[in-house]
């Protein structure tokens, strides 16, 4: 029967002494972290009998923060696992004890969103947020971050310069990626349909913007439509399409959407039959979309890595808590994931 490891051993283990060893599981004097994340690997590795223990005190030993995380329909798959991958991110934090609360704003008004705001900074010390771009938004923002409360927005950035910083997909090269793959896939030249949620969403903006563009540098014989909105909604987005198929019935050879709703279209589409005919380009990663993916409705899917996004979010929110003086961060700009049917 092999012996139990000693506390000799997990200080051997770890290089440190049997003191350090001590302070760290009775919290007899401060230790740096490294060197408790340290211990805690060591214990963890020979199978001390009180590695549990000294998890649970390294947790203590971090300083407490409050995070607000502010995301947007409860009944939406693709913000449901961003909640939860950022819950799980921010747990695994090594510097900070973060205490994440998750909120489901199924309104998406800029005034339900600011009184959200509102509410959460009275009790919390950081927040992050999937917005539309508003001016009375940004103002509020702008006063959180005057008294040193970061504010990071994911996924669409906001007009104010004044938010602690940014994290997303580059949406200049997802508009471009939607634009060159149109380009390829298509069956026919003829008309392309552009739908998004709202132009107020600059991530979507910038993904439209890009997608025209490309077209304007290659010669091509397709025939871009002045872009519909559709508020991210599945009814709307039905309803869209069901006008695009509708007006251009005969010519219309590819859909585009830069936003959400794709529930909508993927419908209409079944509907009318022209589910093999249209390419259809879109973005997330669901169980909705993987089946149309799957079955030749959609072409291809943009995708945001939701899990390198929230372990990216997490480690912004600790480096801004480490700086005694605020400052801002530089965006981060994550490369998109391509999914077609061949690579699911």
């Amino acid at each position: 029967m092999s012996k139990r490891p000693t506390i000799h051993d997990l200080a051997n283990a770890a290089g440190v002494s049997i003191a350090t060893v001590d302070r760290v599981l009775n919290k007899r004097s401060k230790v740096r972290e490294s060197t408790s994340q340290r211990v805690l690997i060591a214990a963890e590795d020979i199978g001390y009998h009180a590695s549990g223990l000294l998890k649970r005190r390294v947790r203590e030993s971090k300083p407490v923060k409050r995070l607000s995380i502010l995301l947007q329909r409860s009944n939406d798959e693709f913000y449901e696992r961003l909640g939860a991958a950022i819950r799980k991110a921010c747990a695994q934090e090594t510097q900070f004890q973060f205490e994440t609360r998750v909120i489901f704003m199924d309104e998406v008004t800029p005034e339900y969103v600011t009184e959200q705001i509102i509410k959460e900074s009275k009790h919390t010390d950081g927040i992050a947020i999937v917005a539309l771009d508003d001016h009375t938004l940004n103002r509020h923002i702008e006063q959180l971050v005057e008294k040193h409360t970061p504010v990071f927005t994911i996924l669409s950035p906001l007009s104010t310069n004044t938010c602690t910083g940014h994290i997303g997909v580059d949406n200049r090269k997802a508009g471009r990626t939607a634009a060159w793959a149109i380009s390829k896939l298509a069956k026919t030249t003829g008309k392309v349909g552009i739908l998004l949620g709202s132009h107020r969403y600059l991530n979507q903006d910038i993904a439209e913007i890009s997608f025209i563009s490309y077209f304007r540098e290659i010669k091509h014989n397709f025939d871009l439509l002045t872009p519909l909105t559709n508020l991210d909604d599945d009814t709307l987005a039905y309803q869209a399409t069901k006008t695009l198929l509708t007006k251009h019935q005969n010519d219309l050879t590819a859909i585009y959407s830069a936003g959400g709703g794709v529930r909508g279209i993927i419908r209409a589409l079944k509907e009318a039959g022209k589910s093999r005919q249209i390419t259809l380009i879109c973005n997330e990663l669901t169980s909705c979309t993987r089946l149309a993916l799957s079955d030749g409705t959609i072409d291809m899917i943009i995708a945001t890595p939701v899990q390198k996004l929230a372990h990216q979010l997490s480690d912004l929110f600790a480096e801004s808590f480490s700086h005694k003086k605020y400052r801002p961060l530089a965006p981060v700009q994550l490369s998109v994931e391509l999914h077609v049917a061949e690579n699911l």
